[in-house]
């Protein structure tokens, strides 16, 4: 009689990944210890390098396991953020205290791969395609990083009907929210030119403060919008105001200032970024402006497969998830172009923070919803 599978342990696959150090972009050795936990399972996992200096290279991986539909995807980021100086143990040596896990990653995001590795161990290959989609660029630039893996799988005639990203979205305890889109973000860049001059003698030089606090105090009245059924109010934000003029008997040469704009799906980048240059060239004609737009604003419609989530997550804890669209960016912003996009994941009290940290026991029931999750979406597949 054959023996029973060992099943990998939850908890053990999150402290390999910590004990990884991957600050942005992830370097190899996370993607070694991934690839080792997947291959037995029976994906071909794909691994490439992407870009060059100073956004990259970036390295990425591709896992893929079965033929035909329908074709379910996860989706995350093994490179985590710089864990600053104070932690009380190594940020990259996994540490259990008190029914919590520490260490950088826990939380954002090697805890909720983990559990979504552990998940498919238990579930027995379905008629279909499962595929983990993972890079090494989601908290710096991300200019190499899924993008790059959607080439990839667009070249090889790979299209997911479905994805699911782990990035942490519950609040206050596991399950209580999930992301059916995001806003987007633009950062743009303003500079007004001027003529140096002595202060005593304004009328021989040209203060660009005067034209740059004009355009900011027009920019500061805008009301973008007032929300939608799901977003909340798009805002801009101004994030830095530079003349760097050390003297003070002295009128700049230029004044420069940067925007953030978080915006809803009643707005694209590109069209805020000339709305912001036109006022830009009523007050300071030779001013420039640089935008860079990081990611449109999505929204995945609640439907079937947000109850799919909302259902295997009731079924687990008692309680149906919040269908949110707040927070920051995430790379769902590129995968949205092409298929509708959930995002549910660990509690995201302590992402970023000293000493990040996952309560144990949340792993083990994040690997029970996922494991659900892939169950209901290929059921058709397997009845």
């Amino acid at each position: 009689m054959n023996a029973a599978p060992i099943l990998p342990d939850v908890v053990a696959l999150t402290k390999a990944l910590i004990a990884c150090e991957s600050i942005t972009p992830a370097a190899p050795a996370v993607f070694d210890t991934l690839e080792g936990m997947l291959s037995p399972l029976g994906f071909a996992v794909e691994r490439f390098l992407t870009g060059d200096a100073p956004d990259g290279p970036v390295e990425n991986l591709l896992a893929v396991r079965g033929t035909g539909g329908p074709h379910f995807a996860f989706a995350g980021h093994l490179d985590v953020v710089p864990p600053g100086p104070g932690w009380t143990d190594d940020p990259f040596v996994p540490t259990e205290r008190g029914g919590l896990l520490h260490g950088r990653g826990a939380v954002d995001m090697k805890g909720a791969i983990a559990a979504f590795v552990a998940a498919i161990a238990r579930i027995p290959p379905h008629a279909g395609t499962i595929s983990l989609i993972i890079t090494g660029d989601e908290e710096g630039p991300a200019t190499f990083g899924t993008v790059a893996l959607i080439e990839r799988m667009a070249a090889r005639g790979l299209t997911p009907d479905l994805c699911l990203i782990g990035e942490p979205t519950s609040v206050a305890r596991l399950g209580d929210m999930i992301k059916i889109g995001r806003r987007g973000s633009i950062n743009i860049w303003i500079d007004v030119p001027g003529k140096q001059g002595h202060v005593a003698y304004p009328h021989l030089a040209d203060n660009p403060i005067r034209r740059l606090t004009a355009i900011l105090a027009e920019i500061h009245a805008i009301e973008l919008d007032t929300g939608t059924d799901w977003f909340q109010p798009s805002n801009i934000e101004v994030t830095d105001v530079t003349v760097g003029n050390p003297a003070t008997n002295v009128i700049p040469a230029h004044a420069s200032a940067r925007l953030s704009i978080r915006f809803n799906d009643l707005h694209r980048g590109d069209d805020l970024a000339r709305r912001i240059t036109g006022i830009v060239e009523r007050h300071a004609p030779a001013g420039k402006v640089i935008a860079r737009v990081s990611g449109e604003a999505f929204l995945t419609p609640p439907g079937d497969f947000s109850s799919l989530i909302s259902d295997a997550i009731a079924h687990r804890t008692g309680y149906q998830p919040e269908l949110s669209t707040t927070g920051g960016t995430s790379d769902a912003r590129f995968l949205s172009r092409i298929c509708p996009v959930v995002e549910f994941g660990l509690v995201n009290a302590t992402m970023h923070k000293l000493d990040e940290a996952v309560a144990i026991d949340d792993l083990s029931l994040l690997r029970d919803i996922y494991a659900d999750i892939v169950t209901r979406v290929f059921q058709p597949a397997s009845a």
